[in-house]
């Protein structure tokens, strides 16, 4: 436990240090907030990212647990709106930069927050449509373990159709751009739900390429897979990385709900995007997804309920509160339904992970 979350208690300690510091009392009470924040609203980010982390060697896992909070943090927390706003506004990094540093009121126009607000349309369409073909490439795929029965084993049969996930987000890309973008955003929308569905298909594949031409060098991973290395784990991790932005977009917009402050969002969510990776390692050296079968299915369609909502919020504001507890709901039911199941299968003497519901 110490090896898995010490890292993240002493980020925590020194972000809570730097809170106070900065914004004093105020600062460090809204810091804290956030982290709790972050971490409610993402933790089902955590257990789909311990179905791809789970096939990495632990030398990657360490990689995804150090670089990549490095990029969670300050690329997707910090950099990431500066660049949005910069992109949308017309303004060079150090303007950007000096934008946010004056704390407006996001509802005044011109300022940082207002900008990045301004921006959600595209922001919402790439998130959305990546998140959605994450969903649509585990819903639509035969699989021997069924969670809702009647409806997974109706969209597999779907999926059976070649193509099926691309047309069904791109019937979706064209509902979101022509029915609920305004008419200023529709190319806009399309333009950046189009990069998300390019950039799911161009990573997804060339780490499935390289995990299949490299499974003959796979080390033993802690949960007892074959753990890819080299290009595929690379390509593993930039997928991984890709997902949690995509997560990560309606934490940093709804943050400004809170405050408008950069430096105290990217203090709070990074605190909280630093325990989310632990909390991604402990579910791989657990073997958590082994011992509750619904685990993956219920973060999945967090994901799904997730992908719709950010569309959906490219015309209409959905509260923070209502997108964690669709997340939460969808984990807490999984869990509930694997140790029902463990109990039934316990019962007749035969493996949890081999009896589909």
């Amino acid at each position: 436990m110490f090896r898995i979350f010490g890292l993240s208690f002493a980020v925590a300690a020194l972000g809570l240090l730097a809170g106070l510091l900065y914004g004093g009392p105020a600062g460090f009470l809204v810091t804290a907030i956030l982290v709790v924040l972050e971490v409610s609203i993402s933790f089902d980010n955590a257990v789909v990212n311990a179905t791809v982390l789970r096939r990495m060697s632990a030398a990657w896992q360490r990689i995804f647990l150090t670089v990549g909070v490095a990029v969670a943090v300050f690329g997707m927390r910090l950099v990431f709106p500066l660049l949005v706003v910069g992109l949308t506004a017309s303004l060079g990094p150090i303007e950007a930069l000096r934008l946010a540093l004056e704390k407006g009121d996001p509802d005044t126009p011109g300022t940082y927050g207002y900008v990045l607000h301004e921006a959600h349309p595209a922001i919402a369409a790439f998130g959305g449509m990546f998140l959605l073909m994450l969903f649509l490439g585990f819903v639509l795929s035969e699989r021997e373990v069924l969670w809702l029965r009647p409806v997974e084993r109706a969209l597999a049969r779907l999926g059976r159709v070649n193509g099926m996930p691309i047309l069904v987000a791109g019937a979706a890309l064209l509902l979101a751009a022509y029915v609920l973008a305004p008419q200023q955003s529709v190319g806009t929308v399309l333009g950046a739900g189009l990069a998300g569905l390019v950039t799911y298909l161009a990573v997804d594949g060339l780490g499935s390429y390289f995990e299949s031409r490299m499974e003959h060098t796979a080390e033993a991973g802690p949960s007892g897979l074959a753990a890819v290395t080299g290009r595929a784990a690379f390509f593993l991790f930039l997928y991984l990385e890709v997902i949690d932005a995509s997560f990560s977009f309606d934490g940093v917009i709804g943050a400004f709900a809170i405050t408008s402050d950069p430096i105290v969002i990217a203090l709070g969510l990074g605190v909280g995007a630093m325990f989310i990776r632990s909390i991604t390692v402990y579910l791989v050296r657990r073997r958590t997804l082994e011992q509750y079968v619904y685990l993956e299915h219920g973060a999945m369609w967090a994901i799904g309920a997730l992908a719709i909502v950010l569309l959906v919020t490219i015309a209409h504001e959905v509260p923070e509160a209502v997108t964690g507890a669709i997340g939460v709901g969808f984990i807490a039911a999984a869990v509930v339904s694997s140790l029902a199941h463990r109990r039934r299968t316990a019962g007749a003497g035969r493996p949890a992970e081999l009896v589909p519901v």
